[in-house]
């Protein structure tokens, strides 16, 4: 049993989805209009055969009143034509029949019913050749004798036959319908499924995310399962798209940018490789060069790969004291800022508050936004940090005194590689505001920047409540 089970299981896998749908649908719709017209078969059986049952107690009536005064009498085989009842009385003593054969089968039962010690009953026979229907009743007046009343059944049998006949075509139509009921449904009610699976079988074959899942119209209400996954599907290929666009384009920038250090590498290693037709300052001059281009290229590649992750795994999270952390980022820019000067305010309040957070990201990110504070600072120009606990969170801002950002630059600062017509000549690769609010909104923060009144560019995160 577990053997057939187990192939049916495997076979109801093998056939697609829509068959089997359309299998489902079909035997169902096809059950009900099959149950429906055995129902149907029950009730007309039973009620004509009740007709014929009350025709048989009305006639067994009419001749108790008719006849109440007869004794034992045996029957004709008038109940062999179509209207005709066979009437016949039967004692219950056997002593007590008459001379005539019966015609009507007379039993132990017939003789029980006619002493009044069994029920009343009716009996399907065969007489003169023809079904008929018998109803053997106690005869009332006090009298030990049964009335047996006979009546042609063909009728009846005939009308059940007939009625057996049409409810059975009937039943196979609705089986044919049900099918193509079935298989409609299943079409219909597959297509935005069958729809979605071309798109991605399309997008998996060209690699190609632009394309989209037709959507009914109508009513946002009236959507379905089917429609809200197909939007959610759309969602998530719009996602998809912009992820690998946002990939190329970085693939793109990244190899723009690193073309003009790579160049000049390759440059100053030929000229260092003639370095006997060289003078001692113009060595010196090429080697600091090419040392200084080294690490250009090698923080540039760093930005890079700090860019393409995409969150800190969990267990590098642990508490960190933001106003601890801004501390020892302002004592570092310090020392490699030393013509700028910084300082630090921090909010008593929020001297204490701890964050989860990986320390040595959200060092890089108060690292970069302090080296842009200096770079875009005049020399001798202050750096102003603050820590303060507002509204329930962390807030922690970073002003410069230099220009200031342009409102054309403003919504563009924290793109990679973007970098403004004043910061062209500045050294940079323009990653680095980009990376600063990647690192942000991976520990839940975020990081705007702004023009600062009276001059300069102030930069501003807020970090989640501690």
């Amino acid at each position: 049993m577990s053997g057939r089970r187990g192939l049916g299981a495997r076979w109801r896998r093998r056939r697609p989805l829509r068959a089997r749908l359309a299998i489902a649908a079909s035997a169902a719709v096809a059950l009900v209009a099959i149950g429906v017209c055995a129902a149907a078969f029950v009730i007309i059986r039973v009620q004509m055969t009740r007709q014929l049952d009350l025709n048989l107690s009305q006639t067994a009536t009419e001749v108790t009143r008719q006849r109440h005064d007869w004794g034992p009498t045996a029957s004709d085989d008038s109940c062999r034509y179509q209207a005709a009842p066979c009437v016949q009385i039967v004692p219950s003593d056997p002593a007590k029949d008459p001379r005539q054969h019966y015609t009507l089968p007379v039993g132990e039962a017939t003789r029980q019913v006619a002493a009044g010690r069994h029920p009343a009953y009716y009996t399907k026979l065969t007489v003169a050749g023809q079904p008929v229907r018998m109803f053997t009743s106690h005869l009332q007046g006090g009298r030990s004798e049964a009335l047996q009343v006979a009546l042609r059944s063909d009728s009846v049998e005939r009308g059940v036959r007939q009625a057996a006949w049409a409810l059975s075509a009937v039943g196979g139509a609705g089986a044919l319908l049900a099918a193509a009921l079935g298989y409609w449904v299943s079409r219909t009610g597959l297509a935005p499924v069958a729809r979605l699976t071309a798109t991605a079988e399309r997008i998996a074959a060209t690699r190609d995310a632009r394309h989209r899942i037709e959507l009914p119209t109508g009513s946002p209400a009236r959507e379905d399962e089917v429609t809200r996954l197909a939007t959610s599907f759309n969602i998530m290929l719009g996602e998809l798209e912009q992820s690998v666009a946002a990939q190329k384009r970085l693939v793109a920038d990244a190899s723009h940018e690193l073309r003009t250090p790579l160049t000049a590498l390759r440059t100053n290693a030929e000229l260092l490789a003639r370095a006997d037709r060289l003078t001692d300052a113009q060595r010196d001059r090429a080697s600091s060069a090419l040392g200084r281009q080294l690490r250009e290229v090698t923080t540039l590649v760093n930005d890079l790969i700090e860019l393409a992750r995409d969150e800190e795994p969990q267990p590098l999270v642990e508490q960190v004291r933001p106003a601890a952390l801004l501390e020892h980022a302002v004592g570092a820019a310090r020392e490699h800022w030393p013509e700028i000067t910084f300082t630090t305010r921090t909010d008593p309040a929020a001297a204490g508050a701890t964050i989860p957070g990986v320390p040595p990201r959200l060092a890089r990110l108060l690292s970069n936004l302090l080296d842009n504070a200096a770079k875009f600072s005049p020399p001798g120009g202050p750096v102003e940090t603050e820590l303060a606990l507002t509204a329930g969170q962390l807030d922690l801002t970073v002003r410069d005194h230099g220009p200031g950002i342009a409102a054309a630059d403003l919504p563009h600062v924290f793109d990679r590689f973007y970098r403004a017509q004043a910061a062209r000549a500045l050294p940079g690769s323009g990653l680095g505001l980009a990376m600063a609010r990647q690192i942000a909104r991976a520990h839940g923060a975020d990081l705007t920047a702004e023009r600062a009144p009276g001059g300069g560019a102030l930069f501003r995160l807020r970090l989640p409540a501690p």
